[in-house]
């Protein structure tokens, strides 16, 4: 199967001007031309474009695409692993807005229409469904074994303060050893 440019873009939902800017920068070139000189797409070229999109989707920037997809050595992993990074410190940075937002809003009826989980909310969670405080103990010790990381993530989006948030990981670490 081959695609003209304008098919091409209408299937992945792009403009025309950005496929004749990814073939400027080198990054998906036609497979050909027509005899009127037009740009052909192959099959190869569609299954790049799959690949391009998904990584835009992901936030990557065009150059990095480019690098991962030409398989410059060890480019993907590195690459990959600095956005993972980068999206961590977004997380946080928001998970700090929310928790100002948290903070300001005077009117409880709002928080229980918004997707915040505060530390309040899930201790009561927990209670409710019969969790008492040496299976939250549990439960903490577990989630600090297996994911470290996780936990002091899970424990910052729910507002905790950090000094907070380093009593309850050393508490839950102490089981752990």
């Amino acid at each position: 199967m081959s695609l003209s440019i304008g098919r091409l873009a209408k299937r992945f939902g792009l403009s025309r001007s950005t496929l004749l800017y990814y073939d400027a920068i080198g990054l998906l070139t036609p497979s050909g031309r027509t005899t009127a000189n037009y740009r052909i797409y192959a099959d190869k070229d569609i299954r790049r474009l799959e690949q391009i999109a998904v990584y835009r989707e992901a936030g990557l920037p065009l150059q990095a695409i480019g690098a991962m997809l030409d398989g410059r050595v060890g480019a993907s992993a590195a690459i990959l692993e600095d956005r993972l990074v980068q999206i961590n410190g977004e997380i946080q940075r928001l998970r700090e807005q929310q928790q100002i937002l948290v903070n300001l809003l005077k009117n409880r009826q709002g928080l229980r229409k918004s997707r915040v989980m505060t530390k309040e909310r899930w201790v009561s969670l927990l209670a409710a469904t019969g969790m008492k405080d040496e299976d939250m103990h549990r439960w903490h010790v577990e989630f600090e074994r297996m994911a470290p990381e996780a936990h002091q993530d899970f424990l910052e989006s729910l507002g905790i303060p950090g000094q907070e948030i380093r009593a309850i990981r050393k508490w839950a670490g102490k089981d752990n050893a």
